[in-house]
């Protein structure tokens, strides 16, 4: 399978919106993203307004629709602002679509061709759970800003606040779907588990979920998938497939080599993080090893830490980026860890039932 459409990685992620000039200022600001092309009625687009936002290798895409009736404007109605497609980089588009619709993928764009004068970019496009595709792009052809259609802008570039690539994007599904999305991966695309986390391991006194990790052969793209498990009050997937209405994206996971430094510039910037109490510090190294930060400035910002047999790992969520308690990022620091902080699971799960409780969803 690999074979047949090597991935090279994580091309963007597009995310439809309500109002994408405003989505774009947010993700500037609050998170230090620089908008470096633009398609819409400027351009000679007339259904759609997309801003391109970069930093570092993370491509974010937010599109809104111009008109109520457009898909687009249908989804931002639904969901709510989140992302509606993974775009994932290969060699050949036509040729990843063809292999993951014979495995049984169901198509959702045929094989495409765009072109301008700084070349050509070819794309297609499967379903994925709920209403999320999955994009296969092949750009190696193509020397513009981004696609076709797109303008560059000279709008000031981002602050940047240290974020250097996707590390991983997390989806919920529903109760039963998880098993099935799993073998999907696999069966489609060559995926393999990497590692699954049951309802004993994931769970706290009030709610509990389970999670299966798939990754590509090449370990570069991690895709968990989590489905809600019995409990005695409502999980945080049930929460979000309540808001979201279905399945869909929970968090992406955003790498950084100096979280510390990361997490303060997005604290000065207004965003928000789940409050993780001061006990969890307590004896810290004695849990978790010998570290290299400071642990007073990781307490300080609310960063966790957390060791496997390769190494540790500092990550830290922030609260949801839309009114809708559904999409939200994780900023995380590798230090040879290649887990997903199984030991912080607890203490995470109880700071978003925390919240759960303020919004009166618990």
């Amino acid at each position: 399978m690999t074979n047949c459409f090597p991935i090279q990685r994580f091309d963007h992620l597009e995310f439809y919106v309500g109002n994408a000039r405003q989505a774009a200022l947010f993700y500037s600001l609050a998170f230090g993203f620089t908008n470096t092309a633009y398609r819409g009625l400027e351009t000679g687009e007339r259904k759609t307004a997309s801003y391109v936002m970069e930093q570092g290798e993370v491509r974010l895409v937010l599109s809104s629709g111009l008109s109520p009736n457009h898909p687009i404007s249908k989804s931002a109605l639904q969901h709510g602002d989140g992302i509606a497609i993974i775009a994932l980089e290969v060699p050949n588009a036509a040729t990843a679509y063809r292999e993951s619709i014979a495995r049984g993928a169901v198509g959702a764009i045929p094989p495409t061709e765009e072109d301008d004068e700084y070349g050509i970019i070819r794309y297609a496009a499967i379903h994925l759970y709920g209403d999320i595709l999955l994009k296969f792009v092949e750009c190696s052809n193509y020397t513009g800003v981004f696609a076709p259609g797109f303008q560059p802008r000279c709008s000031a570039k981002g602050k940047g606040v240290g974020l250097t690539n996707i590390d991983h994007i997390v989806g919920n599904v529903e109760l039963g779907a998880m098993e099935r999305w799993a073998n999907f991966f696999s069966d489609t695309m060559g995926f393999e588990l990497l590692v699954h986390f049951d309802d004993q391991t994931i769970s706290t006194e009030y709610s509990a979920l389970m999670s299966k990790v798939m990754q590509d052969r090449t370990g570069k793209i991690k895709l968990p998938i989590n489905e809600p498990a019995q409990g005695k009050r409502k999980s945080q997937i049930e929460e979000y497939l309540e808001y979201n209405h279905g399945p869909g994206i929970q968090h992406v996971a955003c790498a950084t080599s100096n979280i510390i430094e990361t997490v303060s510039q997005l604290r000065a910037s207004g965003v928000e993080f789940l409050n993780i109490p001061t006990t969890y510090y307590e004896n810290l190294e004695e849990r978790v090893g010998k570290i290299d930060q400071p642990l007073e400035q990781l307490a300080e910002r609310g960063i966790l830490v957390d060791r496997d047999q390769d190494g540790y790992l500092l990550q830290i969520f922030t609260q949801p980026v839309e009114d809708r308690p559904t999409l939200f990022f994780e900023v995380i620091e590798r230090h040879g860890s290649q887990g997903f902080g199984e030991g912080n699971f607890k203490a995470l799960f109880e700071a978003i039932e925390r919240e759960q409780a303020r919004r009166g969803n618990l």
